[in-house]
């Protein structure tokens, strides 16, 4: 020993260490832990709500399955095929590196316009409610509205982090993705669709607050923009009659009111524990769109308020694993990507409770993983697969840095 210390190169390893602090190796193996806890929590709470939506779409729908089709099963089937569907396209990118979507949102805008003008093609769109929001091709159903939100996520992140350098002109930042966006946006609203014009508009508004626009910018939008929401409200009838419904639901219980009245009703009977599944009054025929926009009404009816702050708590745990999934990403891309999806899901599950809770007015977009419809569905799993994709990466990095600090950790003993 007394050598080594004499001679010139040897250097004492030994420092002080405050109280609580961990070594690099022990600080990245808990980075690591975090990482697949966050993972963990992200897929127990989306398949939690898709096994959720599963049971109450075989409840709420089974009355209006067996009226139109003879068949009280016909859309639980077809619910259950679509997550067979969304599995295989989950996995695939879930599997696929995240950066994939910095070229693929290409493509994929020039298909959504496409589909989006043959929607409102009379020989190839197909309407409801008043809406078409769909088109036919063959023997599939598509709502390619749904698409448009994932397409817009995907742009959005893209091009924010490759035009990042110009986050203080927010003119030459936003350009390249109004080219794409608005044209989708515009059909949208012929469809017509504020609901979901609202959810994309509200998605992009945070990814540019993530990227770091000024907030006075950010206000002045945030302002100009909510003028022009209530101004389209205002601009349509039947948007107009909604709005007004949502402030005085029971003026018009029986007309104008009678969709929030109904919901209200189905929650209010639902009491502490509910009246048990399959024992829900209201869908028989009662609350419109039971198994589509307001199946979280048929959940409080049967389930009770334990039922939907359960649904409530699962969301909420998928947006923080979202949350913390963006925060630790390894890049801005990786960032805006899982950061507007986890806005996006969040977004239009508040819009939807809000509606069914008579807190927000109706805008018929459906509850993520829960509500009826193969488009909404399928698009919310490749969502998954999209953060899935992010945290994969995020925890490749922490377990290689995990490594590389253990063996330097070795090498030093």
């Amino acid at each position: 020993m007394a050598e080594q210390a004499a001679h010139p190169a040897f250097r004492p390893r030994l420092r002080l260490v405050r109280p609580g602090e961990v070594s690099p190796a022990a600080a990245a193996a808990r980075a690591e832990r975090a990482a697949r806890r966050t993972m963990r929590a992200l897929l127990v709470s989306a398949v939690i709500l898709i096994v959720v939506g599963l049971v109450m779409v075989l409840s709420a729908s089974s009355i209006s399955a067996f009226a139109v089709t003879g068949s009280s099963f016909f859309f639980f089937k077809r619910q259950l095929l679509f997550v067979g569907v969304g599995l295989v396209l989950f996995v695939i990118t879930a599997r696929a590196p995240y950066s994939v979507w910095r070229r693929a949102w290409g493509p994929l805008a020039a298909v959504t316009l496409v589909l989006l003008v043959l929607v409102l093609h009379p020989s190839s769109g197909a309407s409801a409610g008043g809406s078409a929001r769909w088109v036919t091709l063959g023997p599939l159903t598509v709502q390619p509205s749904e698409l448009a939100k994932l397409v817009a996520v995907a742009a959005a992140a893209a091009i924010f982090a490759r035009n990042h350098a110009f986050v203080n002109d927010p003119l030459r930042l936003v350009t390249p993705l109004l080219i794409v966006v608005v044209p989708m946006l515009v059909l949208i609203m012929l469809q017509p669709d504020l609901g979901t014009t609202m959810v994309i508009v509200a998605t992009v508004f945070l990814l540019l607050y993530i990227v770091g626009v000024r907030l006075r910018t950010l206000l002045l939008t945030f302002v100009l923009g909510t003028a022009a929401g209530l101004a389209l409200i205002m601009s349509a009838g039947y948007r107009r009659t909604r709005f007004f419904a949502f402030l005085h639901p029971w003026a018009d219980p029986r007309g104008n009111g009678y969709q929030i009245v109904q919901s209200l009703m189905a929650l209010g009977s639902g009491h502490w524990l509910g009246v048990g599944l399959g024992a829900s009054r209201q869908k028989w025929m009662f609350v419109p769109n039971a198994h589509t926009d307001f199946i979280f009404a048929i959940i409080g009816e049967e389930t009770g308020l334990i039922g939907e702050v359960v649904v409530i708590a699962l969301f909420a745990v998928f947006i923080w694993a979202g949350v913390r999934i963006a925060l630790r990403a390894p890049d801005l891309h990786g960032r805006l990507l899982a950061a507007g999806v986890t806005g996006w899901i969040a977004f239009q599950a508040v819009v939807n409770m809000g509606a069914v809770t008579g807190l927000l007015p109706i805008t018929g977009i459906p509850l993520p993983f829960v509500s009826y419809g193969g488009s909404s569905l399928v698009v919310s799993m490749v969502a998954v697969g999209v953060l899935v994709s992010v945290g994969r990466e995020t925890l490749r990095a922490t377990t290689r840095q995990r490594r590389r600090l253990r063996a330097q950790a070795r090498r030093a003993s």
